[in-house]
């Protein structure tokens, strides 16, 4: 069977960890897999290295002084629809075509869908691009069963639910490796970290507030924020952070993207993980940080609930996020999160894909 998995980026957002992740564990389950994706800025390649047994097209997106977040995402799509549509002219069809955002589902004339998350954008180019990107496919996963929940009530759709894998054991290990660990201490001593950047799906404001209600207790706690590549523009946000930390008084470590052999000493050695997002799928990065044996705080939302379960502390608002950092960093994890992240495996998500695309191998056809 020959599958193209499709993605938006090179760079390391949740969606596209997953792609790579997938692909990787259907190549090992004997799938020819090929992931297709866009080399924003001159990015040539993926933020980390490929299993060499997956095939990888990365499509040049040159950056275009002064292009509006609409205009980017016309183009993207165009760029990408034209270099698959030629691949595929070329001879080089495939079994399963699956994209795994917006932009990809909207590059191709067909396809299987994962949806992530649901979103509600302003911009019309991104309200149309998410409608067609739901619509279209002609089938669809999503990674928790509240998305899916989601997806049934808002469009009648009947997605099939596969959880994510989480690299449990490469987490667990930073955690026993002081080597991976100790210079991260060094530089921040005790700290939050948070993940994916400063923007509003993220609630990096709430977590800044709820920080700052905990430096009174602990004033050698510092807030590290790493990550944070994407097509979006969150410069208004930003300011709007920048501009309340000033006002705080509270300095924020803003490391950006960090290296993917680094990442999980980073996440190992926090004092507590803020997991505050306002929308999520899944919940990747906290199991994670619960399979390095960092505590959580996360915010109550259906989903993380659903994935997340007892094993990490919720709060609604920033004096209950700073309650439940508190506890955090003075109590440690609560118990059994890393036995939690465990139990999902790449491995185990790739066998129900496969299931599904030879249980879809006739309805491709049908909708070609």
């Amino acid at each position: 069977m020959r599958v193209a998995l499709l993605t938006y980026s090179t760079r390391p957002r949740g969606g596209v960890v997953h792609t790579l992740a997938l692909a990787e564990a259907l190549a090992g389950l004997g799938v020819d897999v090929t992931v297709w994706t866009l080399g924003r800025g001159g990015d040539g390649g993926f933020f980390r290295p490929v299993d060499p047994e997956v095939h990888v097209e990365v499509v040049p997106l040159p950056h275009l002084e002064g292009e509006g977040v609409g205009e980017r995402i016309v183009r993207s799509i165009a760029v990408l629809r034209a270099a698959f549509a030629a691949h595929e002219r070329a001879g080089g069809a495939y079994d399963v075509v699956h994209a795994q955002d917006c932009i990809s589902a909207n590059a191709v004339p067909r396809c299987v869908r994962t949806i992530h998350h649901l979103d509600t954008f302003t911009t019309p180019e991104l309200v149309a691009c998410h409608e067609r990107a739901v619509v279209r496919p002609y089938a669809h996963v999503c990674v928790s069963e509240s998305v899916a929940a989601e997806v049934r009530a808002g469009w009648g759709l009947a997605p099939v639910v596969i959880p994510n894998g989480v690299e449990a054991s490469r987490f667990a290990a930073a955690a026993g490796d002081p080597a991976a660990v100790t210079p991260w201490r060094r530089r921040f001593g005790r700290y939050v970290l948070a993940v994916g950047g400063i923007e509003p799906r993220k609630g990096t404001l709430d977590l800044l507030e709820a920080y700052a209600l905990v430096r009174d207790r602990l004033p050698d706690l510092s807030l590290v924020v790493a990550g944070g590549e994407t097509l979006f523009d969150y410069r208004a946000y930003r300011a709007s952070f920048d501009a309340r930390a000033a006002e705080l008084g509270v300095e924020v470590q803003v490391l950006g993207p960090v290296d993917h052999a680094l990442l999980p000493g980073l996440v190992a050695g926090c004092a507590a993980f803020g997991f505050v997002s306002t929308k999520e799928g899944f919940g990747l990065a906290a199991l994670e940080a619960l399979a390095a044996g960092a505590p959580v705080v996360a915010r109550p939302l259906p989903v993380l609930r659903e994935v997340l379960g007892e094993h990490v502390r919720y709060g609604s608002d920033p004096a209950q996020m700073a309650d439940a950092l508190l506890a955090s960093v003075e109590e440690g994890p609560l118990p059994g999160g890393d036995g939690l992240a465990h139990r999902y495996t790449w491995r185990a998500a790739a066998e129900r894909h496969l299931d599904l695309y030879r249980s879809l191998s006739g309805a491709s056809a049908a909708h070609a």
